[in-house]
C-alpha cells in the first residue's frame, strides 16, 4: 500500500508553486538587504526565508547560534566580515550568547538585531520577558560591544530618549541602511545594528483592535 500511495504522488503533476515571501510592510523586506559584496548568515525566525531570496545569505544554524559558525570560519576564508540576522525573540531567547561568543572570539561580524516586536513566525505572540530597544542596547553594551546603531522607519521617536541608551549608541533613519552597513562592514570586531520596526501584520492587527493610530493616509488609482 505505502509503494501504490508512493507511485500516486509520483504521479501528481505540479500545477503552480510560489516560494514564501516577506508580508507586504513587513520590515524584513528592508533589514534584511546587504551591500554588495557583502555575505549575511540566516537566523531563526521569518527572517529565514531570505536563503530563498536574492539577499546574498547563506547558510543557517540552530537558535541561539546565529552567527557563531564564523568564528570558526573566518580564519579559513578570505571574506574579512559578514553579517548575522538575528530576531528579538531569539536574542533574548538564547541569541544575547551568540554576541557573547563573537565577543569573545574576537570576529569581525555585525548583528543585525531585528526588533519587530512579535514572534511572527508562530502567529504574532508577545515575546516572552522582552527587553525594551534601550535595555538590548545597554546589555550588548555591557557583553562588550562599542559600535551600536539604532536605525527605525521612525528614528523621531528615539531621538528624545538618547539618555535611556548606552553612551556613543548612533540614531539613524533606515534610509541610510546601506551606508551604515557599509560602514559598519570597515569596523574590527563585534558591531549590533538594532533594527526597530513592528512587525506588519501586528501592526495591522493592533490598528482594528485600536491599540496603535492608524495613520491618515489612502491611496486613490487615476485610472486615465
Amino acid at each position: 500500500r505505502l509503494k501504490q500511495y508512493q507511485a500516486m504522488l509520483a504521479d501528481t503533476k505540479d500545477i503552480g508553486a510560489r516560494t514564501p515571501f516577506f508580508c507586504s510592510g513587513c520590515p524584513h523586506n528592508t533589514s534584511t538587504k546587504v551591500p554588495e559584496g557583502s555575505i549575511a548568515g540566516a537566523g531563526i525566525g521569518c527572517h529565514f526565508m531570505t536563503i530563498w531570496m536574492d539577499r546574498a545569505t547563506v547558510g543557517f544554524t540552530q537558535m541561539g547560534g546565529e552567527g557563531v559558525p564564523w568564528v570558526g570560519q573566518q580564519p579559513f576564508s578570505n571574506e574579512k566580515h559578514v553579517f548575522a540576522n538575528l530576531g528579538d525573540g531569539t536574542y533574548y531567547h538564547s541569541g544575547s550568547l551568540a554576541v557573547r561568543q563573537s565577543v569573545a572570539a574576537g570576529v569581525n561580524i555585525t548583528y543585525k538585531i531585528l526588533y519587530n516586536d512579535a514572534v511572527a513566525m508562530t502567529g504574532g505572540q508577545p515575546v516572552d520577558g522582552t527587553l525594551t530597544v534601550p535595555d538590548l542596547a545597554a546589555q550588548v553594551h555591557a557583553e562588550g560591544v562599542r559600535n551600536i546603531v539604532l536605525m527605525s522607519d521612525d528614528i523621531a521617536k528615539w531621538l528624545g530618549r538618547k539618555g535611556e541608551f548606552p553612551h556613543g549608541t548612533e540614531f539613524i533613519g533606515r534610509e541610510h541602511l546601506d551606508a551604515v552597513q557599509k560602514r559598519l562592514r570597515e569596523t574590527p570586531g563585534v558591531s549590533v545594528l538594532i533594527y526597530e520596526q513592528t512587525c506588519a501584520a501586528e501592526k495591522r492587527r493592533r490598528r482594528k483592535r485600536k491599540l496603535m493610530p492608524d495613520p491618515p493616509k489612502r491611496v486613490f488609482i487615476n485610472e486615465a
